[in-house]
């Protein structure tokens, strides 16, 4: 039997030595822990205080009040209104789909809202509330407040709408706004319109964009698990964006539309002094409340499709042969050019014909105006006596002159998408349709047919510049910015001018143009009875088809939509004119028939409510 003996010592030592070992990971693992603890409550404590307030703390846009847009006497054009919107805030709906779909069962929601709400999603980013019906009725809000513990990330906005009490009035100059599309997106500073829904499309609304929006807002609210909002921490209120008084007179606006009486035209009054615009009038025209909240398919395609073409702005972009209202600028170009006299006289026997050329090229007075000054061929519009001084000037002079009161260009009036007009010349024939210039189409031109085209605006503005002697201001609509109770920020005016060689021919011209109206031979002499204010003006029918040399312009055997268009410019009082206007009515015939009557309503209702 073996005896075995304890090594007390040796048991004791590896005793110790484990426990030491013990030890050392113990206090190696309580060293990782602390340094773990110090890293994360003091050297990383401002960043994971961060992440924590992000799970809790939202910042959401506020977005700015849109300015308001008021008329020269300070009538209302366009407003914001209350409305209730319903919104989503995507990163708080786990299934999309199925929410929009449940709501549906709640509000009215259409295809073409959910399409767009779609867009609105890839668009802005998740914490954005985005509206997917606007203009809630009562009941719509209250089915919904009902179920709203069922839609997490759901809420209901008060959101001011833009809304224009005159309807259909001024539409083309005022514009609308619209829902943000793609396009529009791509160009603007997407910060400031986060929680924006609308922008101006048109008019007004579109040009001045920058000043009607104003700044977006913020503010930071505290919300539950479910997204609902528990507090408001902080907020940086949205500056509002700026009121605009415009120079438009919305009682001459409202007297010319009545006056088309569902014809198709345009008219432009402006202010000769300053360039003002008073009037500015396309008919027909449109309900912009149609566009602010989403236009209908259906209605849209009607506005689009019809013959009238009321989406088409005939003032800014419509281009029209000015007939003879362009005699008193040609007439004035023979004078300043010393081609013609005033008192040189033409013989008119009802037609004319270059030489060597069989073409007659016809009066509208078939038997003639016989012996014709300059006078008399302005006052009776003679064809004859200025395709004959037409020839003399040749188609570049006429071209250089008239280029100085603004034919052929666009005005820069503050509308977008202004046309330029035409006005020919040698070089842009061969430029453009790669042929000679023939002498034919200098006479056509010098009674404003042919290719020259103008704008009913480019035509206001050049009366303008003509009524004050040669002296323009670019044509506006903004008159003021900002409370008319606090002052205004008026506009600069910058003037230029139209050289002058001699006053006496200015003179001349205006003198023939009252005589148009107020002599008894004149083409206007209709407006210018019991006219309680003296006009200067000129009549024009332009062509829309050209006629056969044997043959006879009868307007009743003619298409209605082929018949003369009617035009007129005016300015009033000739001696220290305050209103200068151009009427194109489209169709109408004579210009004598529809487009003066127009004229004089605009000028009487304007000059009747001024202060002596």
């Amino acid at each position: 039997m073996r005896l075995t003996i304890k090594d007390h010592i040796r048991e004791s030592r590896l005793f110790n030595e484990r426990a030491a070992i013990a030890l050392f990971i113990v206090a190696i693992l309580l060293s990782v822990s602390i340094a773990r603890l110090v890293y994360l409550q003091i050297l990383s404590h401002e960043h994971f205080s961060t992440l924590s307030d992000e799970n809790r703390i939202s910042l959401i846009p506020v977005p700015p009040t849109r300015g308001l847009i008021y008329d020269r006497n300070g009538v209302a054009l366009a407003q914001n209104l209350p409305a209730f919107s319903l919104v989503l805030i995507p990163e708080q709906i786990a299934d999309m789909d199925a929410t929009v779909s449940e709501l549906r069962k709640l509000v009215a929601i259409s295809d073409e809202d959910v399409r767009r709400f779609e867009r609105q999603v890839k668009q802005k980013r998740s914490f954005n509330s985005i509206a997917l019906r606007f203009n809630l009725s009562d009941e719509e809000i209250a089915r919904f407040a009902v179920n709203r513990h069922l839609f997490p990330g759901v809420e209901i906005e008060a959101r001011a709408i833009r809304n224009y009490p005159l309807g259909t009035l001024a539409s083309h100059a005022i514009g609308y706004v619209g829902r943000i599309n793609e396009e529009e997106l791509r160009d603007i500073d997407t910060s400031n319109y986060s929680g924006t829904d609308f922008i101006g499309k048109t008019g007004v609304e579109r040009f001045y964009e920058n000043l009607l929006h104003g700044q977006v807002g913020y503010k930071q609210i505290e919300t539950n698990a479910y997204g609902r909002t528990l507090r408001e921490l902080q907020q940086t209120a949205p500056t509002p964006g700026k009121n605009l008084y415009l120079s438009l007179d919305i009682g001459v606006q409202r007297v010319a539309e009545m006056e088309f009486a569902g014809r198709r035209g345009a008219a432009v009054a402006i202010d000769p002094r300053n360039g003002e615009v008073i009037a500015f009038v396309s008919m027909p025209g449109f309900d912009p409340n149609l566009f602010v909240t989403g236009i209908d398919v259906e209605t849209y395609n009607e506005l689009q499709n019809s013959l009238d073409r009321p989406l088409f702005n005939r003032a800014l972009r419509g281009q029209y042969p000015p007939g003879s209202t362009l005699k008193p600028f040609v007439g004035l170009t023979g004078l300043e050019s010393n081609k013609i006299a005033l008192d040189t006289s033409i013989f008119c026997p009802g037609w004319y014909r270059l030489p060597g050329d069989s073409h007659k090229y016809r009066d509208w007075k078939e038997q003639g105006h016989g012996f014709t000054t300059m006078d008399k061929a302005i006052v009776e519009s003679c064809d004859v006596y200025f395709y004959d001084l037409a020839l003399n000037l040749g188609i570049d002079l006429m071209h250089d002159y008239l280029a100085q009161f603004g034919f052929g260009a666009p005005t820069g009036i503050d509308l977008k998408d202004e046309s330029s007009g035409l006005l020919p010349s040698r070089d842009w024939k061969r430029a453009r349709r790669g042929q000679p210039w023939y002498p034919g189409e200098t006479l056509i031109t010098g009674i404003g047919q042919g290719y020259t085209l103008a704008t009913p605006l480019q035509l206001a503005y050049a009366t303008a510049v003509l009524s004050m002697h040669g002296a323009h201001t670019p044509p506006h609509l903004l008159r003021a910015v900002g409370s008319a109770a606090q002052g205004t920020e008026l506009l600069p005016a910058p003037i230029t001018n139209v050289p002058i060689r001699n006053r006496g021919n200015w003179d001349a011209i205006i003198t023939a143009m009252k005589r148009v109206v107020s002599s008894e031979r004149g083409t206007a002499q209709a407006i210018g009875r019991k006219a309680p204010f003296p006009i200067a003006g000129k009549t024009g029918t332009a062509q829309v088809f050209s006629i056969k040399q044997d043959e006879k312009y009868v307007e009743k055997e003619v298409a209605e939509r082929l018949r003369d268009h009617s035009l007129f410019i005016a300015f009033s009082p000739p001696e220290n004119p305050r209103i200068a206007l151009a009427v194109m009515a489209e169709n109408a015939g004579h210009g004598s028939t529809a487009a003066a009557p127009i004229a004089r309503k605009m000028i009487d209702q304007y000059l009747g409510n001024l202060p002596p």
